[in-house]
């Protein structure tokens, strides 16, 4: 795997969608596309209800997710 493959297609930029990490050139949200492949949908579903995404931008998103994961440790209820 090829580290940080998704800094082509992410962009996070100030003044669009106040800085949250979008698909470059759009205003589409990573978290956005994270959120839809964590309920369930299938990446050819993401791209039918966003045609201008290619599947590489889907797959970036999970890249850059999976790269905010290991950065940031966030307690699961450990002990609750």
């Amino acid at each position: 795997m090829k580290k940080r493959s998704w800094q082509n297609r992410i962009s996070i930029d100030p003044r669009v969608c106040g800085g949250q990490a979008c698909i470059r050139g759009t205003r589409i949200m990573v978290s956005l596309l994270v959120d839809y492949l964590a309920n369930g949908d299938s990446e050819e579903q993401v791209l039918a209800a966003y045609p201008t995404l290619e599947r590489e931008d889907v797959r970036a998103a999970m890249r850059y997710a999976a790269e905010l994961a290991r950065e940031r440790v966030i307690p699961a209820g450990v002990g609750a």
